[in-house]
């Protein structure tokens, strides 16, 4: 097992394959503050990346095995494959080489009590909310976000080594390596499906997951989810359930009310019998189960319940969730990261009982394999929205796959009766957006790509347009 000492030094030059992502570029931030020699490569600048080479670390652009210089440690995202020579070149040197993955894991044991969000849906708005509650109480957290929360201004933020909050993403398989004190798993779904073989496969993982966790762990799950419901059994320590609505769980949310834009208000009756009551500052009945998770876990490390009323009210959310980014002939836009079937079906689901006007979902599907394999899921998940434009998909991490095509989604999305149409680029996107926004319309564009990109191209060409 993979060990390192955050602040024993024992090496000092770290070297990170794939340094822009969001997590790695968190992980690269932390051991940046806590004094280490970063550097990294990554296919192109960001902003991500030009802020960690404006906080010391040297930065390639492109991957390159003359970008391995002498480093004491490296570790490459999962995005990288085996065939990339910066990761050959690495992996001839005699020093450790580890996964985004393993690294987190062995970083948990650092923590007196890390706390790792899992989960299909919502661990990046729940890890967040989390350390919204965390960062406005007595404890000074180190946070590792998968989004840009306001209150950091960015994703990450080193505090003492009493907590850590980070996302326990299981994708590949990395939350076999993830030693937490308090886990919370949200949902299991089917996704990941460039990896996993079927939705078993993803449940021996969580279990192998839980396995591996001793018996002073807290494991905090949603009672109402089925699928968690098969992992149970391999709780180390102490488990603890919440749902909404259903007496068998030790947390329940009852008397559920929206306002008048959508955000929800509930008494949670808690797991002594007592009655609290709380308002969520975000819109949509899926967030009760997100602010279960958040306020469970921070109760039970000991936060007053005041702070997490207070915190959990004045959640706003993360960027590219739910985010408004402005208006169009009065119709307002929106990004959000939903890029699985039953992401955007809840998604769309909370916006049309609260939207008077059209709502326009735009769709950038991710991934061909994610397309591929879900493809009957996706033409289940629109019904909610009044129209859908379809992109391109964003491959991500995969080769081009000629057997999958935005069109075909399109096509099928038509023949079931659905108003949809193919708009390839995002120039056309945005053209279409202007023909059509009317007052009171909601347009959305979603996926886990760069959806927000369109988003923002057509507000701020709006806007240099009608100046």
């Amino acid at each position: 097992m993979f060990e390192f000492k955050l602040d024993e030094h024992e090496v000092s030059n770290v070297h990170f394959i794939g340094i822009g992502g969001i997590s790695m570029s968190g992980i690269a931030a932390l051991l940046l503050n806590k004094g280490y020699n970063v550097s990294g490569s990554d296919r192109s600048m960001s902003d991500i990346v030009k802020n960690l080479e404006n906080h010391g670390a040297k930065i390639y652009i492109g991957q390159s095995k003359n970008n391995i210089n002498n480093p004491d440690l490296v570790i490459y995202t999962d995005a990288i494959l085996d065939d990339n020579e910066e990761l050959i070149a690495a992996r001839n040197l005699d020093v450790p080489v580890i996964s985004r993955g393993v690294f987190l894991g062995a970083l948990m044991r650092n923590y007196e009590n890390s706390i790792a969000i899992s989960g299909s849906h919502g661990k990046s708005t729940t890890t967040s909310m989390i350390s919204k509650i965390l960062l406005n109480s007595k404890e000074n957290p180190t946070v590792l976000l998968g989004g840009e929360l306001e209150d950091l201004e960015g994703n990450v933020h080193v505090g003492d080594e009493k907590f850590l909050v980070t996302e326990a993403c299981e994708y590949k398989g990395n939350i076999r390596y993830y030693f937490p004190q308090t886990l919370i798993v949200l949902n299991i779904d089917q996704d990941h499906l460039d990896y996993y073989k079927n939705l078993d496969h993803i449940v021996d993982t969580f279990k192998e997951y839980l396995r591996n966790q001793d018996e002073n762990s807290i494991t905090i799950s949603n009672l109402n989810e089925a699928n968690n419901r098969l992992i149970f059994d391999s709780v180390q320590g102490r488990l603890i359930t919440y749902a909404q609505e259903n007496d068998e769980a030790d947390y329940v949310a009852k008397n559920i009310k929206f306002d008048e834009i959508g955000r929800p208000n509930f008494d949670l009756k808690m797991k002594d019998g007592s009655i609290e009551h709380f308002e969520l500052g975000v819109i949509g009945r899926h967030n009760i189960n997100n602010a279960m998770a958040s306020i469970i876990a921070t109760y039970e490390n000991g936060i007053d319940i005041e702070t997490i009323r207070k915190n959990i009210k004045a959640y706003k959310g993360l960027n590219r969730r739910m985010q408004i980014l402005g208006h169009v002939n009065d119709a307002t836009i929106m990004t959000d990261y939903g890029h699985h079937p039953s992401e955007i079906d809840v998604t769309l689901k909370a916006l049309r009982e609260h939207t008077d006007g059209k709502l326009v979902c735009i769709w950038q599907p991710h991934t061909y394999s994610r397309t591929k394999t879900l493809f009957n899921d996706f033409l289940k998940c629109f019904d909610g929205a009044d129209e859908v434009v379809v992109t391109d998909i964003y491959a991500a991490r995969e080769k081009f796959d000629p057997t999958i095509h935005s069109k075909d989604v399109v096509d099928a999305l038509v023949k079931k009766g659905i108003n949809a149409k193919y708009l390839g680029t995002f120039e056309e996107a945005r053209d279409y957006v202007y023909q059509i926004a009317e007052p009171s319309d909601l347009i959305i564009t979603t996926g886990c790509g760069n959806p927000d990109v369109l988003a923002k191209m057509i507000v701020n060409d709006y806007k240099k347009n009608n100046k």
